[in-house]
């Protein structure tokens, strides 16, 4: 592909509650083995684009030793690789990155040392597929300045978490507010982008002249009158887990066959770095009904459409409803679990209850004194 790719993975929401106290969003663990940006990268690897950057900032040390190795994405060729930057103090900059466009211009380097003709630009929270081959020849058919690859929501699952877009009948973008108050379209952006490499330079450079450091309200928004703007809009799964109840929704459509038949047993495949562990074991007397349960697991009690991640030990006589229960958790006898999220590397108490709201899940945290995968 006649492009490279950068990953904006530095982020933070305080949407997210206590689970990005000690992790970036990019680093969360989704579907039992993978961790959201390894929807990304499994993209950028599909569609061939064979230099990818991934700019990390917010507690990266989980998300710095997932992406260790190329190997697992196959980016590690002679030419390209997969690339990760961190804000780093010189002679002319001390700022950690103040924005998105901020974070660019901090690796300009990167992008003027490169010598494909279009950059790939993709949030590292967004859980889809999608060939970013067929962008780009819509972007050039279009003659593009710059093109955003959209997804319709359906009219129950507006939200002002994301940047609503209106179109004419050509695609062309004529308005774009970002997180309104009130949405005014149902068409919004998945935070995906393709634009030529010296343009995306000089709009860069422009910008950090300006001490202007978002690209969404500092360039997309700013010049949707002056470029040519346009909209892709694609109509397969897409998820954002930007928030705690998003999260826990996405997790939990794996539990449906189609969206998982549809991630990890058709074409592109997912790819994801991988552990040594033992297969799940279900010891006499276990019980699981419409869950996902990961490698390392051991299984006493009852477990019922929820999704386990790797390690999770279940004691005896333990029921675990409508729940998520991140990696290497240790959960007592006697424990009773709904509609919860439980955070990673924690200990619940035997004889425990832990219930959450229908649509406003609980985060389980009681023991939580290591380090969180």
């Amino acid at each position: 592909m006649r492009a490279i790719g950068i990953v904006l993975a530095g982020g933070n929401s305080k949407r997210m509650r206590e689970l990005s106290n000690k992790r970036a969003i990019a680093a969360m663990p989704i579907a039992g083995s993978y961790r959201s940006i390894d929807f990304t990268l499994s993209n950028m690897s599909n569609s061939h684009v064979q230099k990818v950057a991934v700019l990390t900032q917010y507690n990266s040390r989980s998300l710095n030793e997932h992406l260790s190795s190329s190997k697992w994405w196959d980016f590690g060729r002679k030419q390209g690789g997969l690339f990760l930057f961190t804000p780093t103090i010189t002679a002319d900059n001390g700022f950690w990155y103040r924005g998105t466009a901020d974070a660019i211009y901090q690796n300009l380097n990167f992008l003027k040392n490169s010598h494909e003709p279009y950059v790939v630009i993709a949030s590292g929270d967004g859980i889809y597929k999608l060939d970013y081959n067929k962008v780009l020849e819509y972007h050039i058919a279009k003659k593009a300045d710059i093109t955003i690859v959209t997804k319709r929501l359906p009219s129950n699952d507006l939200s002002n978490r994301f940047g609503c877009i209106m179109t004419d009948e050509d695609n062309r973008i004529v308005e774009f507010e970002e997180k309104p108050l009130i949405p005014v379209s149902s068409l919004v952006s998945i935070g995906v982008y393709v634009i030529r490499r010296r343009q995306l330079i000089e709009l860069i450079e422009k910008s950090a002249l300006e001490e202007r450091h978002d690209f969404v309200s500092d360039i997309l928004i700013r010049y949707k009158n002056l470029k040519r703007i346009y909209s892709y809009e694609i109509d397969s799964y897409w998820s954002n887990i930007a928030c705690a109840n998003s999260y826990y929704k996405t997790n939990m459509d794996f539990l449906n066959k189609d969206i998982r038949d549809y991630f990890f047993k058709q074409y592109p495949d997912v790819y994801s770095k991988i552990d040594d562990l033992p297969p799940a074991k279900y010891n006499i007397g276990s019980v699981v009904r419409n869950s996902l349960v990961s490698s390392g697991c051991i299984i006493n009690g009852v477990v019922e459409n929820s999704v386990l991640f790797k390690k999770v030990y279940v004691g005896n006589n333990c029921t675990i409803k409508n729940s998520i229960v991140l990696n290497d958790v240790h959960i007592g006898d006697n424990t009773y679990i709904e509609n919860c999220i439980v955070e990673s590397r924690d200990t619940i108490r035997e004889n425990s209850t832990h219930v959450g709201e229908e649509g406003n899940v609980k985060i389980v945290i009681e023991k939580n004194d290591r380090y969180v995968l």
